[in-house]
């Protein structure tokens, strides 16, 4: 029961580690990715649909992505759809390809950019946090109810505190690794 406790909160914690990844990987840094287009819903017969699902994406380039519909009808519902979002490029169509020039960054969107990266990151310390206060607090219910000895409630603590230590440490990396690749010039 109480290796359940532990085991629930790191995965609970791997989850917001999995989270943050997959946000981050979503900004525009400078450098085309697919991850850019990944929240980009396109309205293909009525239902909001995932550019990755109706097309495929490619890099060409460093900073150009090449969206190729497997559906040649659902173009310019993409166009559309890059056009609305907040991406702010401007999607460029031959008639059977979308093109999309990821343009460099100014200093001033870099600055922007961190700000964003570091809150991020923040919420997700916070989350870990959460986790931790929350099984801390299942720990101590059940040395009130008898269930385990007070030195058990502080070694398990200890191991919870380790956990959210190293999940801090990882979040930590990954914003480290995302302020090197939006500050490159």
């Amino acid at each position: 029961m109480l290796k359940g406790k532990i085991k629930e909160a790191e995965s609970n914690m791997k989850k917001t580690i999995d989270i943050i990844k997959k946000e981050l990987a979503s900004m525009r840094a400078g450098r085309a990715t697919p991850a850019l287009l990944d929240k980009i819903l396109v309205n293909y017969y009525g239902t909001p649909t995932p550019v990755n699902q109706l097309a495929n994406i490619s890099v060409p380039e460093a900073r150009l992505l090449v969206i190729q519909p497997w559906d040649k009808s659902s173009l310019t519902e993409i166009e559309r759809a890059l056009l609305k979002s907040d991406l702010g490029i401007t999607p460029a169509s031959d008639g059977t390809v979308v093109r999309l020039a990821i343009p460099q960054l100014t200093q001033e969107r870099r600055v922007d950019l961190m700000k964003t990266v570091k809150k991020k990151a923040e919420e997700g310390r916070v989350a870990i946090r959460n986790i931790r206060r929350d099984t801390n607090e299942q720990l101590k219910s059940l040395q009130k109810g008898g269930e385990i000895s007070e030195d058990e409630l502080k070694r398990n603590q200890d191991e919870v505190q380790k956990l959210t230590d190293r999940y801090i440490k990882e979040i930590d990396g990954i914003l480290s690794a995302k302020e090197q690749e939006i500050m490159q010039v």
